[in-house]
C-alpha cells in the first residue's frame, strides 16, 4: 500500500511512503516527489477551492492545484472557521461492559485511588525552587530502599508565583494547580515550601481551597525558618517524618472506574490522525465503558474540530462551554499579534500536517466516540464520569500539568515525530503514530501504533492493547519515560497574563 484515502468525499489522499515522481496514485501521476505522511491531490482545485481531508475542510487553494499535485503550504492555507454549531445531536450508542476491570492502586483516605506512591515537595514561588531541589535529592535511591512502597519525593518547582496580579485567571489558575498537586491521589504526603513574600502565600491557599496541615501535609517558608539552609535541613527532617507514614501504604485492587487518564499528543505527524489518536480515542471508549474518566485538552488544538465535539456535548450548555474556550483563544491570540494556525510546529509541517485545521482533527480522534460530559477549565478538578474536556494551551508540559492538577492519575501521550516527555506523579505512555519512529526510538516508545498500517491491525485492536497496558502501568509496571527518570522538569503551570 503506498497511500491511504481517509473519506471518500476527500480531495487528497496520504502517502504511506515516499513517492518518486510519475508513480501512480488512484489513477493519477504524482507530478513531484511526495514525502511520506503527505497529501497528493486526487482531483483538480481552482483557487480559493476547500481541501478536504477526514470528510472536513483543511484549508483553500491558493493556485491552481492538479491532480497529482503535492499539496501542502506551498499552496494552501489556513482561514478562520465559521460554523454553525450543532448540540448533542451525534450521540452514538455506547456498548456496555460485559465485566469489571480492575488494576492494583493506593486506596487514599479521600475516597480516591492513586497509581504511583511519591512525597511532594511543591513550590509556591520560583525564590524557593532551589531549597525544593535540594530537599528532594537528598532522598537518593539508597536513602528510600527501606521504604520500598515509595516511588520517590518529588520536587515540583516553576518560574512563577510572584510578579502576578493576586486575582483574575492567571493567579486563579496557579492556585488550581497547586492545590490539585497537593491533593493529587498519587501523593502520599506534601511539604509545601514558600519564600514569605510571594504573591501566591501559602496561607491563602491553605483557606481558599480548605487545606490543613497533617502528619502527611507540612508548610514552610525561606524568610520564617530563617535563611535557605535551615530550609533545607528543616524540609529534610519533616519528609523523614512523612516517609514511614507513606510506606505505609499498599495497592490493592480497584475497580478501573478510578481511573482518569490524560489524553495527550504532542510531535504529531500525517499518521496521528489515522493510527495512534484513534486507537487511543478506542482505548478511552474502553475506559468510559467501566465507567472511567478520559480528559482531552489543548485547546487550540482542537480548533477547526470543535464542531464536531459539540455534536457529541450531553447538552447545548456543555457544547456552548467548549465554543466559550475557542472564542476567548482567539481573542487571546488576536490580543497578542498571533494567529490560531501559528500553532503547527516546523516539526508537524515536515511530517505531513500543514494547517491547524487538519492537526486538530486528527487531535481530537484522541477522544474517542462517547458523549462529552463536562467542560472543565485549566487544572480545575475534573467532577463528570465519561469524555471530559479541559482548557490548556497546546504546549505539552503546561497541558499535563493541567491535566494532573484536574485530577489524571494516568497519562497517555501519542507522537509521530518523537517526543522524550514524561511526568510525575501520574506516569506517561507514549505510543508512536509509526513504526519507523518506534523502531528508532525503542527505548522512548511504549507502543506501536504503526501496526496499522504496516500489519494491518485495526484501530479496535490497538486501542484495546493500549487499554490493557494502561491498566498495567495503573498497577505499577514502569513506562519508558519511569526508566528513563523523566518527569522532575515537566511541571510547567500555564503562565496567563502580564509579569509585573
Amino acid at each position: 500500500m503506498t497511500f491511504v484515502r481517509l473519506d471518500r468525499t476527500d480531495s487528497v489522499v496520504v502517502a504511506t511512503r515516499p513517492l518518486e515522481a510519475g508513480s501512480m496514485v488512484e489513477n493519477v501521476s504524482t507530478n513531484a516527489r511526495i514525502p511520506s505522511g503527505h497529501k497528493v491531490a486526487t482531483r483538480m482545485l481552482a483557487p480559493g477551492d476547500p481541501v478536504r481531508k477526514y470528510a472536513q475542510i483543511i484549508g483553500y487553494a491558493t493556485q491552481r492545484i492538479e491532480p497529482g499535485d503535492h499539496v501542502h503550504t506551498h499552496n494552501i492555507e489556513f482561514r478562520n472557521t465559521s460554523v454553525d454549531y450543532e448540540f448533542a445531536t451525534d450521540h452514538r450508542p455506547m456498548k456496555p461492559a460485559t465485566s469489571v476491570d480492575t488494576f492494583m492502586g493506593y486506596h487514599r483516605d479521600s475516597g480516591r485511588v492513586g497509581t504511583r506512591n511519591y512525597i511532594a515537595v511543591l513550590t509556591t514561588v520560583n525564590c524557593s525552587a532551589t531549597a525544593a531541589r535540594m530537599i528532594a535529592n537528598h532522598f537518593t535511591p539508597d536513602k528510600l530502599a527501606e521504604f520500598p512502597n515509595v516511588n520517590g519525593v518529588v520536587a515540583f518547582v516553576h518560574g512563577t508565583g510572584c510578579g502576578m496580579a493576586d486575582s483574575g485567571d492567571g493567579f486563579e489558575a496557579l492556585q488550581r494547580v497547586m492545590w490539585g498537586f497537593a491533593k493529587h491521589p498519587n501523593h502520599a504526603a506534601v511539604l509545601m515550601v514558600g519564600l514569605g513574600c510571594e504573591m501566591n502565600q501559602i496561607d491563602w491557599l491553605l483557606d481558599a481551597y480548605g487545606l490543613k496541615q497533617s502528619p502527611t501535609f507540612h508548610t514552610m517558608n525561606i524568610q520564617n525558618v530563617a535563611g535557605l539552609r535551615r530550609t533545607v535541613e528543616m524540609g529534610i527532617s519533616k519528609i523523614n517524618q512523612m516517609l514511614p507514614l507513606a510506606d505505609e501504604a499498599q495497592r490493592s485492587e480497584a475497580p478501573a472506574s478510578e481511573l482518569m487518564v490524560a489524553l495527550q499528543c504532542g510531535g504529531s505527524d500525517a499518521w496521528s490522525g489515522v493510527t495512534a489518536n484513534p486507537a487511543l480515542g478506542h482505548a478511552c471508549d474502553l475506559l468510559v465503558a467501566q465507567g472511567g474518566t478520559g480528559v482531552l485538552a489543548e485547546t487550540p488544538e482542537i480548533y477547526g474540530a470543535e464542531h464536531l465535539l459539540t455534536r457529541r456535548a450531553l447538552g447545548r450548555a456543555t457544547g456552548e462551554k467548549l465554543i466559550g474556550l475557542i472564542d476567548w483563544w482567539q481573542d487571546y491570540t488576536a490580543r497578542n499579534h498571533g494567529s490560531m494556525d501559528n500553532n503547527p510546529s516546523p516539526g508537524n509541517k515536515q511530517g505531513g500536517l500543514t494547517t491547524i485545521l487538519e492537526k486538530s482533527l486528527g487531535a481530537a480522534a484522541k477522544g474517542g466516540t462517547t458523549p462529552l460530559t463536562g467542560v472543565f477549565k485549566y487544572a480545575e478538578p475534573i467532577t463528570a464520569k465519561g469524555f471530559t474536556f479541559m482548557d490548556s494551551p497546546g504546549y505539552d508540559p503546561a497541558s499535563v500539568t493541567g491535566q494532573i492538577a484536574a485530577g489524571c492519575n494516568l497519562v497517555c501521550f501519542t507522537t509521530g515525530r518523537g517526543s522524550a516527555f514524561g511526568s510525575k506523579p501520574a506516569p506517561t505512555l507514549k505510543i508512536a503514530t509509526n513504526s519507523e519512529l518506534a523502531a528508532r526510538m525503542p527505548e522512548d516508545m511504549d507502543v506501536d501504533a504503526g501496526d496499522i498500517l504496516t500489519k494491518g491491525a485495526s484501530v479496535e485492536e490497538k486501542g484495546q492493547e493500549i487499554y490493557r497496558r494502561l491498566l498495567q502501568v495503573a498497577s505499577g509496571a514502569r513506562t519508558k519515560s519511569e526508566a528513563q527518570g523523566l518527569g522532575d522538569y515537566e511541571f510547567v503551570p500555564w503562565q496567563i497574563g502580564a509579569v509585573m
